[in-house]
């Protein structure tokens, strides 16, 4: 039994489905790139022993600053055993939006409880963010698999950037918010520690509450489906997500996709996620000494920049082409990582950093927005939850090879630089697969696969 369909690309529901990106970009920036890697890094350092000057946690030392990159990569691991199978679980019993709503609550919580990590409890602030982040992003598992949904396929390169320039806008105006009050907290009466942790929980609270939106407008595409009497969600999660895996032998061009995708979209994520801390760090560490409100500022001028760039680069798919759009802003970001090496250094470091980020912001959301709908053509009808949860894995700062890869060479070499330096590698892959994709014939195997 199904339920009538609704109208596609319907304008109502392509802004509520958009209003979830500006809703949860508040997890992303306030989160995740400014406040709160520079919040525990500085309660793992006053924690951190006067001998090595590592923190421990349950024993195993950790240098401060690489604390917030491994939350970052555990989170992701979780993602990697459970997200397939939430996939699995809204494909077959088509409760798509109901999965997204109690994910989306579930990490607004737990980053509203964000306002309790002070002192002694810096460990706790490690906890909640893997717990938002994984409920993050399996809640955009669900959001992402709307996308053909809800557009044509000549409209989803627009719909994508559209959702993306959105959240750049979302994500912007609570940074201008918590930025005006951050500069204005001690004239209020508020220390500083408090005020980050009203922040940090400001983020929870502007997730939550936008996200109404969306689900008062966005529409399930099917009537719930129920369960037979002898199975669980669980158990035909399993095997609806294991009769996926036998067919992905129809989809080559789709898992070469994947694989170039999984590889620079994780060498982005890291860069977003740990740009704060980079900057935030003293020069003696490999940083650039720069002070919150400076961060925050070119922060928030990334976001807005972002804005523009990621419509540019929704018109650019359309002048050059999806894949070839995402090889140009491959070539910027190892640029990027390049400089950020070998720049950054004198007297104009903060203008530097300034100008650096003003390139970060044109690439950042357009690769991702057009990688998004790029996919988008190349999966199977019914099948969207399941293969945007394997495509989520190395989503918006939910990889786990990089931040992980930046950490241990942090701690191996003593020095932000080198760490920044080996996420090239991820870009030069990108640019090295990506170009192999056939996108024509992936376009081809899906319309097979749906016809037979």
């Amino acid at each position: 039994m199904t339920a009538q369909a609704p109208t596609i690309n319907d304008k109502r529901e392509i802004r509520g489905w958009a209003m979830y990106d500006w809703a949860n970009s508040a997890f992303s920036t306030t989160i995740g790139t400014v406040f709160l890697g520079p919040y525990l890094a500085s309660l793992a350092s006053d924690a951190a022993s006067a001998v090595d000057g590592l923190a421990r946690v349950a024993g195993i030392p950790i240098a401060p600053d690489s604390f917030f990159p491994y939350c970052v990569s555990i989170s992701v691991g979780f993602q990697v055993l459970f997200l397939p199978i939430l996939g699995a679980i809204a494909d077959y019993s088509h409760l798509r939006k109901q999965m997204m709503q109690a994910f989306a609550t579930i990490g607004a919580v737990a980053t509203i409880a964000l306002f309790a990590v002070t002192g002694s409890l810096w460990w706790l602030g490690g906890l909640l963010y893997i717990i938002a982040n994984l409920a993050f992003g399996a809640a955009l598992v669900f959001y992402n698999a709307y996308l053909p949904d809800i557009a044509s396929e000549d409209q989803r390169d627009h719909v994508s950037s559209f959702g993306w320039a959105m959240g750049y806008l979302g994500g912007g105006l609570l940074l201008l918010l918590n930025l005006v009050f951050y500069q204005t907290h001690e004239s209020l009466g508020v220390p500083t520690s408090l005020a980050v942790r009203i922040n940090l929980a400001s983020a929870g609270l502007w997730w939550l509450g936008f996200s109404f939106i969306t689900w008062g407008r966005l529409q399930s595409r099917r009537a719930a489906r129920p369960l037979p009497s002898d199975e669980t969600y669980i158990s035909i999660g399993f095997k609806q997500l294991g009769k996926t895996v036998k067919e992905l032998k129809n989809f080559p061009e789709t898992l070469k996709y994947l694989l170039a995708y999984f590889l620079y979209n994780d060498g982005i994520q890291t860069v977003i996620a740990v740009a704060a801390t980079f900057a935030a760090a003293p020069v003696i560490r490999g940083g650039i000494g720069a002070n919150q409100s400076t961060l925050t500022m070119v922060i928030l001028m990334i976001q807005f920049v972002a804005f523009g760039g990621a419509l540019f680069w929704g018109k650019l798919a359309k002048w050059v082409g999806a894949k070839q759009s995402i090889l140009i802003s491959l070539v910027i970001w190892a640029g990027v990582v390049i400089y950020a090496y070998t720049g950054l250094r004198g007297d104009n470091r903060i203008l530097e950093f300034w100008i650096l980020g003003a390139f970060i912001a044109i690439v950042m959301g357009g690769s991702q927005a057009i990688s998004r709908s790029l996919f988008a053509q190349m999966i199977p009808a019914g099948k969207e939850a399941e293969y945007y949860s394997f495509y989520e894995v190395s989503e918006r700062g939910t990889s786990w090879i990089g931040p992980m890869l930046f950490g241990l060479m942090n701690q191996l070499f003593g020095s932000l630089r080198p760490a920044l330096l080996s996420l090239i590698f991820f870009f030069i892959m990108g640019l090295v697969i990506l170009p192999f994709v056939n996108v024509n014939r992936a376009i081809e195997d899906v319309k097979k696969f749906d016809a037979a």
